[in-house]
C-alpha cells in the first residue's frame, strides 16, 4: 500500500480514482496531477514506478489537503457561527445553508422529528 498525506492509497485502482481517496483532491485535480507528471490516468497505482510516486507525493504535500483542509473548513464554519450571520445561524441549527427548501427535502439535515399521533 502506498501512503500519501497520511492516506493509504489502494493499489488496484486507476491513478485518477485512487488519488481522489485523499480529502481535498477530486477528479479534476487528480487529472491535473496526472497531466503535470505525464502519467496515464488509466494506469493502476501498483504499476507506477517509485519516481512517479515521489513526484505525486511531493506535489500533494504542497497542497491544502486532509487534516489541514478539514481544520480550515471547521474554522470557517465556526467563524460564521461566532459572527452570527445568516449562514452561521443555519449551520448552528443544522438546517440547509445554501437556499435549499426545508418543507419537504431537508430530512437528513433537519434530523429526526417527533411523530405526533392524531386522536
Amino acid at each position: 500500500m502506498i501512503r500519501i498525506s497520511g492516506v493509504n492509497i489502494p493499489e488496484n485502482k486507476y491513478t485518477l480514482f485512487a488519488l481522489t481517496k485523499i480529502f481535498g483532491i477530486g477528479k479534476s485535480r487528480a487529472k491535473q496531477i496526472c497531466l503535470k507528471f505525464n502519467i496515464n490516468d488509466k494506469i493502476k497505482i501498483k504499476n507506477l514506478n517509485f519516481k512517479q510516486i515521489e513526484y505525486i507525493r511531493e506535489y500533494i504535500s504542497n497542497l491544502l489537503v486532509e487534516g489541514d483542509l478539514r481544520r480550515e473548513i471547521k474554522l470557517n464554519i465556526k467563524r460564521l457561527i461566532d459572527i452570527k450571520c445568516y449562514r452561521g445561524l443555519r449551520h448552528r441549527n443544522k438546517l440547509p445553508v445554501r437556499g435549499q427548501r426545508t418543507k419537504t427535502n431537508a430530512r437528513t439535515s433537519k434530523g429526526p422529528r417527533k411523530i405526533i399521533k392524531k386522536l
